[in-house]
């Protein structure tokens, strides 16, 4: 058992939950955002295999919040970050993005907006206190920039909304993703968000209190008894698979957007100023030098994840690094992020990484291994709008001609069941050919930037269909 007295000096705080977390087990600490975070309660598989299919609590108090009120705080919030926010409403959360004047990204946090000028930003690693009030200082806007006393826990996987629901009631289902209400469990204030750093069904419980941290680490313990909960901690593992970022590994303050494949949440066309817009254009303008990519690493499995950046070569020139590796249990294999240069980010790159004075073969992503990631996420409610891209890119199919397919064949199931698809009486094979190939060249015939082209679509069906 650890000494729950163990540490460096006060200069390293310990969350609200600090006691609770030595007690069901953890044995070892990391340091984040100036305060310990519990990174081993066990083997790291079986953390991994509790988060996919029961659920595991985390100490997630590192998760620092920047709050920031006052007249002027939703233009000051704006000045932040190179993502609109003009939709985002009270009650809804936007992950975001804060780069320097150069177009380096600071921070990736979860912005959490309570009140027109009321807003929270969830850090990643980093110190965006120092920075936001640095920038206020001669913004010329009024806004008071704080720390609150706000310690998040997160309840990750699968079984966490049944928890969910026996602490709060069957109200929580109504919870949205990326959406929080303020709750009250027995005297305890919290907000309660469906986000989480898991790439899992989840939820994220702010504590606003931190004298009850422990009360409330045990109350959900207590709770998710009966549904497999154990405690944990975020899983190295399962955020590698799901492409998920982690700040000073995967990225840095050099390291921008574009780079990342985070273009979505870059609004350079819009109105709004923000610090680091002129770059980011100038960025865009002169096309990127380097992209993140994911990997596969043809080795005998990793014992752990990389504590060093490992290099890549390729014709025994350096052409990028491994940010984050780490083995897979479910997929069987290495996995890992990496940064190289733009020339070497296709699919079926076969590259070399040296890591530990050995030499192992690399190989890009294949489609089926983003496709078995895709359907990952899907499992866990979450859009990875970029991995989508990316098999698009893979299959050769544009944004349009997916747009275009997908209104089609909508049409093509309406005019089957007007046309006796149920009864038997349907021709699904015209000339020779199946309705479906009809439907190819109707859409090739057609211009899916019509406002009508739905109905185009399905009047050409009734033209072509035998009578």
């Amino acid at each position: 058992m650890i000494n729950k007295n163990f540490g460096f000096g006060t200069q390293i705080r310990k969350s609200p939950y600090f006691d609770s977390t030595i007690k069901w087990g953890a044995t070892g600490f990391s340091v984040y955002n100036h305060m310990y975070i519990p990174r081993d309660f066990g083997s790291p598989e079986k953390n991994f295999w509790n988060l996919i299919e029961k659920a595991i609590l985390c100490d997630v108090a590192v998760e620092r919040q920047v709050e920031i009120t006052g007249p002027d705080a939703y233009k000051f919030i704006q000045l932040l970050t190179p993502r609109d926010l003009s939709k985002l409403s009270v009650g809804q959360c936007k992950y975001v993005l804060i780069v320097n004047n150069k177009g380096g990204i600071i921070n990736d946090p979860v912005l959490l907006r309570l009140a027109e000028n009321h807003f929270w930003l969830s850090l990643a690693d980093s110190d965006v206190l120092l920075w936001a009030q640095g920038v206020a200082v001669n913004s010329g806007l009024n806004v008071n920039i704080t720390e609150p006393d706000v310690s998040p826990l997160q309840l990750q996987g699968p079984t966490s909304a049944e928890i969910m629901i026996k602490l709060f009631g069957e109200d929580i289902k109504n919870l949205k993703y990326y959406w929080f209400r303020e709750y009250e469990l027995d005297g305890i204030p919290l907000i309660i968000s469906r986000t989480g750093w898991s790439s899992e069904f989840g939820y994220e419980l702010f504590l606003r209190d931190g004298s009850k941290g422990n009360q409330l680490y045990e109350k959900i313990m207590e709770a998710g008894k009966e549904h497999g909960l154990q405690p944990g901690h975020t899983s190295s593992i399962r955020r590698i698979e799901g492409g998920m970022l982690s700040y000073h590994a995967d990225a840095d303050i050099n390291t921008n957007p574009f780079e990342l494949g985070l273009d979505r949440l870059v609004n350079l066309e819009n109105e709004f100023n923000f610090i680091g817009k002129e770059a980011l254009k100038k960025i865009k303008q002169n096309g990127i030098k380097r992209k993140q990519v994911g990997l596969e690493l043809d080795c005998d499995p990793l014992k752990g994840p990389n504590t060093t950046f490992w290099a890549i070569y390729k014709d025994g020139k350096n052409i990028g690094k491994v940010t984050s590796a780490v083995y897979s249990p479910r997929l069987k294999k290495n996995i890992a992020l990496a940064m190289v240069e733009i020339n070497n980010s296709k699919i079926g790159n076969n590259l070399k990484v040296i890591f530990d004075d050995k030499e192992i073969n690399l190989e890009g992503c294949d489609l089926v291994s983003k496709l078995e990631l895709l359907i990952a996420t899907a499992i866990s409610q979450r859009i990875e709008i970029d991995l989508f891209s990316m098999i698009m890119d893979d299959c050769e199919l544009s944004w349009g001609e997916l747009y275009s397919q997908y209104v089609g064949k909508n049409v093509l199931n309406i005019f089957r069941q007007d046309y006796g698809y149920k009864k038997g009486t349907y021709i699904k094979i015209w000339d020779g050919r199946e309705d479906n190939e009809h439907l190819v060249d109707i859409i090739d015939s057609l211009d899916p930037k019509n406002t009508n082209f739905k109905e185009a679509v399905y009047n050409s069906l009734q033209k072509a269909y035998p009578e």
